[in-house]
């Protein structure tokens, strides 16, 4: 990515993103043309060369760009202050379905991409993923409390199972066809809910 870029006025630069972002979110990375992201965002193609090499390296930025707004959407709702990895969990849910009513497009690129195929992204996407999804970096921004949970509990394993459920329940939402937020929070709610029956101490569980 060029310099250049990142030295435009703030609007000029948002509408490049914000375009990028569109055309993505809707075709995906293999079907997305260059050229109706220039269009969608009001520049040359040749321009959007010259600020991004090619089409991967536009994604992969977009793709960090989406990762830090996450993480300062997490920090200023306070997410992983709140008592409780479910509570956490909660509030995490409640930060992204706010993030679909505001900002679909974000929101629908950050799923697609986090079951991108593509063999030119693949190695990349699942890198950066990897990152921030760690159990022991996950451990210790939620400060797990062992006494939460039943005795004797795995608690590295317990997060593999939660991780892989989601990740299930994303991708059937997904492709359901009804990308609704209200939707996506009942049913990831209701997830939350079986989770806390199957690993809180009882007296903890309601």
């Amino acid at each position: 990515m060029a310099n250049s870029f990142l030295s435009l006025p703030d609007e000029r630069r948002n509408s490049i993103i914000n375009a990028a972002l569109r055309v993505f979110s809707q075709y995906g990375y293999k079907k997305s043309p260059m050229n109706e992201i220039a269009a969608e965002a009001g520049i040359s193609k040749s321009l959007l060369f010259y600020y991004f090499r090619n089409k991967k390296e536009l994604y992969l930025y977009l793709a960090e760009y989406c990762a830090e707004v996450n993480k300062q959407e997490v920090l200023k709702n306070d997410c992983y202050g709140k008592d409780g990895f479910f509570e956490v969990l909660t509030a995490g849910l409640k930060v992204k379905v706010g993030q679909m009513r505001r900002c679909p497009e974000l929101a629908m690129f950050e799923m697609r991409g986090f079951f991108e195929n593509d063999p030119e992204l693949k190695r990349d996407v699942r890198a950066l993923i990897e990152s921030y999804s760690q159990f022991e970096m996950q451990k210790n921004m939620m400060a797990f409390d062992p006494s939460e949970f039943i005795e004797g509990l795995d608690l590295e394993m317990m997060y593999r199972n939660i991780y892989l459920a989601a990740e299930g329940f994303f991708w059937e939402f997904l492709n359901s066809g009804d990308i609704n937020p209200d939707k996506l929070e009942r049913g990831y709610m209701q997830l939350i809910n079986h989770w806390k029956q199957i690993y809180l101490r009882k007296e903890t569980s309601s």
